[in-house]
């Protein structure tokens, strides 16, 4: 058992700051779903649109510049700082690059919308949104690259710090710039967009000086050369960052379809679906974050050359994460009302939402395994499996079956929700067999040396 508890122990130490940051990052559309839902429920449905269209694109920039972690993470382990320093070069240029077409999708996000017959005014009000925050596409690309390289090092809290600052700034420049407070125009939905997108900038501008100001880079850095260009190093990122984007993306669009057949439902459907997702989303932050850890330690202990120990590490996160998800669920299952009430008073809304909240709850515990073997996989340098896990499991079941049982069998918002359910049951099963039978303790380290100059 001593290896196991020694094993919690440092999982604990970089999970705790890494739940955090991510609870901070979702703090964010929190905010605005709290501000823009005082609007009614046509302002709180038209911003849930707009962040299928946003998030569902953000999130593939995301995952192509997470394919800097197994470099990071193997080369931290192994000692390798040159390795780290121009891992993260290649990310930042991976995170410029993938922002042209991002930013090209947020400009038509409202005409999106309307191909996929949703309602003229909810996508000229979702376009608002997109609009007023589109600049800040890059720079929350770019910060996702340095939170990565910090990460990989086991450096967690400087953007935590950073994060939870930006979201005291975001808090006060939403509620300015959305009910023209504190001598700011009243802007309404345009206003948390813009709010939204300064802080994002911010963040950015905030963890670069951090990180340079206090020597953060040190030991894993080399100065800018040609050499951060070669084509075959980005070629390795790439190779791990598109399936890490397929995966995420699949999941999101998963969630995002589910968004809009509840959007087919009406305006009210909508509302109590984006709340209840959003609480499932924020308690969701709990195992995401010990999946970040779990792809820290895994690459770490593989680039050490320590198979078992990133086995036993493997096996630990999926235990926390299950476990931890264990516990959101008998909040929604004990605190429903207050919990939605809490977003949206309006009675249509909170009965539909009532609905649906047990079986929110039923997911809770696949959802935080699937996250976490999905993070593993990551950490092994080895992502196209989750890919493909994630493709049959709400493509080929969760999706499907949602519209069925939604549409044909009756069952409303209540449908969907189970289709929901029972793909990320899938998913999560997947995942553990995957692990259990090639995971950390059958994988190769990866190929990371680099030139000193």
């Amino acid at each position: 058992m001593a290896p196991v508890r020694r094993e919690l122990a440092a999982l604990f130490r970089l999970s705790w700051p890494l739940v955090l940051s991510q609870v901070g990052m979702m703090l964010f559309g929190l905010v605005d779903i709290w501000m823009v839902g005082r609007l009614g429920a046509r302002e709180l449905a038209a911003v849930a649109l707009a962040d299928i269209v946003m998030f569902g694109s953000l999130i593939t920039g995301i995952g192509l510049v997470m394919g800097i972690d197994p470099v990071v993470t193997q080369a931290h382990g192994a000692g390798a700082g040159v390795a780290a320093g121009r891992a993260l070069q290649r990310g930042i240029v991976i995170a410029c690059a993938v922002a042209v077409p991002v930013t090209l999708v947020w400009l038509y996000a409202g005409d999106i919308l309307v191909l996929l017959h949703e309602p003229a005014d909810l996508a000229h009000l979702a376009q608002v949104y997109a609009d007023a925050q589109v600049w800040s596409i890059a720079p929350f690309l770019v910060f996702t690259a340095l939170r990565q390289y910090l990460q990989g090092r086991e450096i967690v809290f400087p953007p935590l710090w950073i994060i939870l600052g930006a979201n005291v700034a975001n808090a006060i420049l939403n509620y300015g710039l959305v009910f023209g407070r504190f001598g700011l125009p009243e802007w309404g939905v345009r206003g948390a967009g813009v709010a939204t997108g300064a802080t994002r900038t911010l963040m950015m501008v905030a963890l670069f000086a951090y990180i340079f100001l206090r020597g953060l880079h040190r030991g894993a850095w080399t100065p800018w050369s040609r050499a951060v260009f070669k084509w075959d190093r980005f070629k390795q990122l790439l190779g791990y960052g598109w399936p890490v984007a397929l995966h995420l993306g699949l999941e999101v669009g998963a969630f995002g379809a589910s968004g809009l057949m509840a959007g087919w439902l009406g305006a009210t459907a909508t509302a109590a679906h984006v709340v209840v997702l959003r609480l499932a989303s924020f308690a969701f932050m709990l195992p995401l974050g010990i999946s970040m850890a779990a792809a820290t330690r895994v690459g770490n202990l593989l680039g050490a050359r320590d198979r078992p120990g990133a086995q036993r590490a493997a096996w630990v996160a999926l235990s926390v994460g299950a476990g931890a998800m264990c516990v959101s669920a008998a909040c929604f299952l004990l605190f429903p009302e207050v919990l939605v009430r809490f977003f949206n008073d309006e009675a249509a809304v909170v009965a539909n939402a009532l609905l649906i909240f047990p079986i929110a709850a039923a997911f809770q515990v696949f959802d935080g395994t699937q996250v976490v073997g999905g993070s593993i996989l990551r950490g092994m340098g080895t992502p196209r499996p989750a890919a493909l896990i994630n493709l049959l499991g709400y493509y080929g079941l969760a999706i499907p079956l949602g519209y069925w049982l939604a549409f044909k069998a009756g069952l409303d918002l209540a449908g969907v929700w189970w289709g929901l359910a029972l793909g990320l049951m899938a998913v999560a099963l997947a995942m553990v067999g995957w692990i259990a039978v090639r995971g950390p303790a059958r994988v190769k380290e990866l190929a990371i040396a680099e030139p000193e100059a």
